[in-house]
Parts: structure tokens; C-alpha cells; sequence
């Protein structure tokens, strides 16, 4: 029997190595490739989504914008070209849900810090209390890299635009209240092409977990 193995080690050999081929080959071929869905305003709630637009459902980018950040200066969707960022919407006084939103998005920041793709933008819905100083001040406690987050006021309208037209991510508020918002607790991941690929529920762990290895999909891309 030995005799006989050692006769045709040779073939058993390659046998061996050619089905651990077959069996890779075939378990790539069935293992579904990872996708991000691209999410226009018909795909998500109609809540967070202007009325104007729920019925869209393809070729939804993010628009145009100029708002002012936590250091004065002027940030534009220039700013943000080609780039992949997370966005949110936040008010410095909240004392709810915004801590564990602003302490789960400086973990975001330090996994993203050195990968130049990635950016994170962070939208008031209170500009009237949220001036440049106090944005300052709220950047400063959270160790907020300036070239890598920006925080971001301005007029409370075009914020409002941005976050039901662009972003599909903020409930209106008080219907006598023009341009109220209710803030949530998404962050909103956008790719390099201005389109919404993403939702996650920024103060759950496993959600700011699935962001990262979605941004990390994206960086790949």
C-alpha cells in the first residue's frame, strides 16, 4: 500500500491541490459581493423626506451649499469634491441624544483619520443659538480635527433645504414654526459622486460599527 502511495504521490499531489482550488473558485463564485444600495427620496421615510420630492426615485445628489464653519471660514460643496463624508445634524445645547452622537462621531474621526477620502460635516438646526464662537467652543471639547469635521451654521432655511432635500434625514418640525426642524440621530454616509449610500443610527455602536466598514467599501471602490 505504501509501495503503491509513493508510486503515485505525484498525482495524489496535484488532485489534492486542484480540488482546494475548485472548492475556493466555487465558494468565491457563491459568496455574494458586498453592495451599498444608492437611496433616493422615494427609497426612505416620507418623514424625513420634503414633500416636494418624495416621489423621486433616481439620480438624487446632494446639492449645493455654503454655510460657515466653527473657525469662519466659508465651506462648500468644494470643499467636500470627490470626497466620501459622513453628515448629521446636531445643536450644541441638546442635551439628549447630541453627546452620544458628537463622542460616536470623534470615534468615526480617529478610524478616518488618516485615510484623506473620508470627511465628516456636522449641520446646527439651531443657527440662531450655534454661532461660529459657540461652534468653536463645542469643536474644541470634542477634539474636532478642522481639516478632517466641519461644523457648520448658517441661515436656518438653507440648512433646513439641505436636510430634507439633500440629506433625507430630518423631521419637520412645528407646522406653525416655518423651517423648525426635530433633529435625528442619523448620520448619513455620501459618496464620491454626491449620492446618499447610507443610514445609521449614530448613537449605536453597531450601526457606527457597519458605517466604518461601509466608508472602508467605499475608500476600496
Amino acid at each position: 500500500m505504501k509501495s503503491l502511495l509513493y508510486r503515485y504521490r505525484k498525482f495524489f499531489i496535484v488532485l489534492i491541490v486542484f480540488s482546494v482550488v475548485t472548492i475556493s473558485l466555487f465558494y468565491t463564485a457563491l459568496k455574494p459581493k458586498k453592495t451599498l444600495p444608492i437611496y433616493n427620496p422615494a427609497d426612505v421615510n416620507p418623514e424625513l423626506v420634503d414633500s416636494t420630492i418624495q416621489y423621486k426615485s433616481k439620480y438624487h445628489t446632494i446639492a449645493d451649499f455654503s454655510f460657515v464653519n466653527q473657525n469662519g471660514d466659508t465651506i462648500t460643496q468644494k470643499n467636500y469634491e470627490g470626497k466620501i463624508y459622513v453628515a448629521d445634524f446636531f445643536f450644541t445645547t441638546c442635551g439628549s441624544i447630541c453627546p452620544k452622537m458628537s463622542t460616536n462621531l470623534v470615534e468615526v474621526q480617529k478610524a478616518v483619520l488618516n485615510n484623506p477620502k473620508v470627511m465628516l460635516l456636522s449641520h446646527t438646526v439651531f443657527p440662531e443659538v450655534d454661532s461660529v464662537s459657540v461652534l468653536k467652543a463645542y469643536a474644541i471639547k470634542y477634539g474636532v480635527v478642522d481639516s478632517k469635521w466641519n461644523l457648520v451654521t448658517g441661515d436656518k432655511k438653507d440648512i433646513y433645504k439641505m436636510a430634507r432635500k439633500s440629506y433625507l434625514a430630518v423631521k419637520m418640525g412645528r407646522p406653525d414654526q416655518l423651517y423648525d426642524m426635530v433633529h435625528t440621530e442619523n448620520f448619513v454616509l455620501v459618496d464620491q459622486k454626491r449620492r446618499v449610500r447610507g443610514f445609521y443610527d449614530g448613537t449605536n455602536k453597531e450601526d457606527i460599527k457597519r458605517l466604518l466598514e461601509d466608508i472602508d467599501f467605499l475608500s476600496q471602490e
